[in-house]
């Protein structure tokens, strides 16, 4: 038999999307989702908590001038209520609120247009919606917005964001006091007397399931009586902001599951977009999917992930949906493409070009070079190059864009000069791009790999009294809760000295240059030492040293050469908010500084440069270095 077609029900303050597979409940008009009926069991959501708790969009907003992350949380609440498409194929239903000058500081000044699509046959429900800033409304800030959905915590206790990153996870009562501990921020909390007594001991943190936009496709929850899952899906990066590596929430205890398109998480203001009056503003964030999936009781419950994943690939192949009812959401004939190919010209490394292998090549909104990471109002669309340096990249909303890239085992960003204007259908070649990334001389010496990651350094092994069990024995080591306390502990005294020749960064480079706690409960700053040999010194050359920064948080990076005391060779100033080292991401934004050191501030034989982190009065200032390069002056043979 066909499936059924899809039904609709609209009570006073209810609506009901069914396909026979699922009913969806929205509340009515404001588009909360309050019912998820799926396999046998009458709600998916948490029926504890009141209505508007369960299923919602929303955001965090706050007015012009403002400075930070934070502002007013704001669950969308429409409050018009419209079928847009009725029919035994598809229900697409519409949810709006706009904006007056009546509730200027009191509602963000935005149209929202929420969307909920259901399909025949189709065992799950998508979502998006159309975010409208009108040019004679007043400016906003838009610090994050998303969706977010509260399940039952009696049925779903194990989550899966990655194949290796899946677990039994703690009840949210476990977090309460007096069963947890909140530690040095709220959201890490040692598990003193949870209700399973196997979490006891261990850390709970949602910070450490976040994933970067391109690993951050599939992530949800299993129940394993009977056995369900619960999945986000998200078949495009093109409407989150940041670029692929910016990283974001997934699901963590509650049970929560969010599909995450805006925030300043591991990145902080430089991400949140600052609209000003009189600029006219749209953007169509979505669809993502909510996906369900059942097994046989007696079925394995973790091939629910398998299946899950099977069905990422399955939307993630059916980009850009040809559903949507909306015209703001670009169909595929109303779409272009791009490709070409990148290759990378560095006469120190190869006298020929070099094929740009596993490059990241993307098109944002024109700007300067490497402005895509910051970029944080309009679509990107990104891809990764073959080993030959061939690029595709498909699907391209219509707009001027420039094409950015760069390139892993190379520092620096490549920008395209020419704005690429993409039309419907249209198919660009771009045919060789050259990338010169930065270099003036020979490598006389480097530290670490040039991936815009921390991950290649010395990552200790945690606290055991504040452990996550997912990540022992785990290639993101990174991710334990408190790993910024032992620079103290290994260095409790003198700070970090690595000689070049004799050192191994894997082993001698600690991740993070962080503050050192003392026993008064301050803070101090830290200097590291790399020494390194000179067989000979051109007196009059320029030298040049290259440090690739891979997080930043309210700190300063300051160079000295052979003089702890001499005068600054260079200071960053106070840079970075990304907040990196207190949630376990290995990275934040990317910074890059080429530093000219004068030949003679150097000698023939001994020399030692001076890495300097003045910040301290918390535990969460530092840096966290890329790659560290010195080169010979151009002309030198040295």
């Amino acid at each position: 038999m066909p499936p059924r077609g899809v039904q609709l029900t609209i009570q006073d303050r209810h609506v009901m999307m069914d396909n026979g597979i699922l009913q969806v409940t929205l509340s009515n008009p404001e588009g909360i989702v309050t019912g998820i009926r799926y396999n046998g069991i009458d709600n998916l959501l948490e029926v504890l908590n009141d209505e508007s708790n369960r299923g919602y969009w929303d955001l965090v907003w706050s007015t012009p001038g403002t400075t930070g992350t934070t502002g007013i949380f704001d669950v969308i609440k429409g409050t018009s209520f419209e079928v847009i498409v009725e029919s035994e194929e598809q229900v697409e239903l519409s949810f709006t609120r706009s904006w007056d000058p009546s509730q200027e500081g009191k509602l963000v000044p935005l149209k929202i247009d929420k969307r909920f699509v259901m399909l025949r046959g189709c065992s799950g429900f998508y979502s998006y919606a159309i975010y409208e800033h009108l040019q004679e409304w007043p400016g906003f800030n838009l610090g994050e917005t998303r969706i977010a959905f509260k399940l039952r915590k009696d049925k779903f206790h194990y989550m899966a964001v990655a194949d290796n990153r899946q677990r039994y996870m703690p009840l949210p009562d476990d977090r309460l006091s007096p069963r947890g501990l909140a530690l040095t921020y709220p959201e890490a909390v040692l598990l003193v007397n949870p209700v399973e007594p196997e979490f006891k001991g261990e850390v709970d943190d949602k910070y450490q399931y976040s994933s970067e936009n391109k690993d951050n496709r599939v992530h949800g929850w299993i129940c394993m009586d009977p056995p369900v899952g619960f999945w986000k899906i998200t078949p495009s990066n093109e409407f989150r902001t940041g670029g692929p590596l910016k990283q974001n929430l997934t699901s963590h205890v509650g049970p929560t599951t969010l599909a995450v398109f805006l925030s300043a998480h591991y990145s902080g203001e430089d991400l949140v977009p600052k609209f000003e009056a009189g600029e006219a503003w749209k953007k169509v964030f979505g669809p993502v999917f909510m996906y369900f999936n059942s097994a046989m009781v007696g079925d394995e419950p973790l091939s629910l992930w398998e299946d899950a994943k099977k069905q990422m690939e399955i939307e993630v192949q059916s980009w850009p949906y040809s559903f949507p009812a909306s015209e703001d959401y670009q169909k595929s004939d109303q779409r272009g493409n791009v490709s070409g190919r990148l290759l990378v010209k560095d006469r120190f490394v190869s006298d020929d070009y070099i094929s740009a292998n596993g490059a990241y090549v993307g098109l944002a909104p024109p700007g300067d070079v490497g402005s895509w990471q910051r970029e944080c109002k309009d679509y990107q669309f990104w891809s990764k190059a073959d080993e030959n340096g061939y690029f595709s990249i498909n699907e391209i909303r219509t707009g001027n864009y420039n094409l950015y890239a760069w390139v892993p085992g190379f520092i620096g960003d490549y920008r395209y000069d020419v704005v690429i204007t993409i039309t419907s259908g249209c198919d660009i070649d771009t045919g060789d791009l050259v990338f010169d990334p930065p270099r003036d001389g020979p490598t006389l010496w480097e530290i670490g790999i040039p991936d815009r990651s921390a991950a290649e350094f010395y990552i200790p092994d945690p606290n055991p009294l504040y452990i996550n069990k997912l990540y022992v024995n785990h290639p993101d080591r990174f991710r334990q809760y408190g790993l910024w306390e032992k620079y103290a502990e290994l260095y409790p005294n003198g700070d970090l000295v690595y000689t070049v020749g004799a050192s191994d960064y894997t082993k001698d480079w600690f991740f993070a240059q962080v503050t050192r706690k003392k026993d008064d409960n301050t803070y101090q700053r830290t200097t590291w030492q790399i020494k390194f040999k000179l067989d000979s010194v051109d007196q009059n050359g320029i030298y040049k040293l290259r440090v690739a920064l891979a997080s930043a948080s309210v700190s300063e990076l300051q160079v000295r050469v052979n003089d702890p005391k001499a005068n600054l060779v260079f200071s960053s100033g106070l840079i970075g908010k990304d907040n990196s080292i207190a949630r376990h991401g290995i990275h934040g934004l990317y910074w890059l500084y080429n530093i000219d050191v004068g030949g003679a501030r150097l000698v023939q034989g001994d020399n030692t440069l001076f890495l300097t982190q003045p910040r301290s009065t918390s535990p969460f200032q530092g840096i966290m270095y890329d790659y560290i390069r010195f080169e010979g002056p151009s002309a030198s043979s040295i």
